[in-house]
Parts: C-alpha cells; sequence; structure tokens
C-alpha cells in the first residue's frame, strides 16, 4: 500500500498513516511518502505508539519515505 502526503501538513500525514495502518492487514507493507519535515520524527512514533515495525526511513531530496510493516492490529 502506498500512502501519499507529499504537500500535507501535520498532522493530515500523521491521521492518513494511522487509517492505512487501521485499513491495512496483517504482514502487509506500507509506504509513506511525506515532505512535512515534522513527519520525520512524527510518523516514527505513530508508528512504535501503534506497535507496528518501521523497517526503512529514507530521505530522497524533501521528501520522506516510511516503509512500516503491519504487525499487529490496531484496536
Amino acid at each position: 500500500m502506498r500512502v501519499d502526503c507529499i504537500g500535507l501538513y501535520c498532522p493530515e500525514p500523521v491521521f492518513r498513516t494511522r487509517k492505512a495502518i487501521e485499513s491495512a492487514k496483517m504482514g502487509e507493507i506500507i509506504e509513506v511518502y511525506a515532505d512535512d519535515p515534522a513527519s520525520e520524527s512524527d510518523i516514527p512514533i505513530l508508528v512504535r505508539k501503534l506497535g507496528q515495525e518501521l523497517l526503512e526511513v529514507k530521505k530522497e531530496g524533501e521528501v520522506f519515505k516510511f516503509v512500516i510493516k503491519v504487525v499487529k492490529e490496531v484496536e
């Protein structure tokens, strides 16, 4: 699943990432793309809070790419 948050600012990338995690199946990989500087810290915090696995964080130019593996259901 790909979540495109480019051009969106806090808190929208976090809301969209959470919604994607909640709708994903166990084991699914989610790629989140965001250019909001706050995303660099906000999305990893959200992933940890929800008990998911952050596989990768990469910055390409102004865009952050977060790769998240859904390892448990979110209630």
